[in-house]
């Protein structure tokens, strides 16, 4: 299994799973915003130019993702508890 990269700031509350190679910097070239309402909450969607699904944006995150994936991931906020 491929070893995933997530992000996480806890200020923001907000985090950002990559589906992309770690080593490769794609570039967004269209969002597409989930409807709020559906999901019970902000969850924005990244493709790249060839239409490729290369990220995930999750605002609220804390209830939206699983603590064990937050509490492994890539702190963003110098980590305060």
């Amino acid at each position: 299994m491929a070893d995933l990269r997530v992000t996480y700031d806890k200020t923001a509350n907000a985090a950002y799973v990559y589906l992309t190679d770690p080593q490769v910097r794609n570039k967004v070239s269209r969002m597409y915003p989930c409807d709020p309402v559906a999901v019970g909450g902000m969850i924005n969607l990244d493709f790249d130019e060839q239409e490729r699904l290369i990220g995930v944006e999750v605002l609220a995150a804390s209830s939206k993702l699983p603590e064990y994936l937050l509490d492994s991931s890539e702190r963003l906020d110098a980590g305060d508890a």
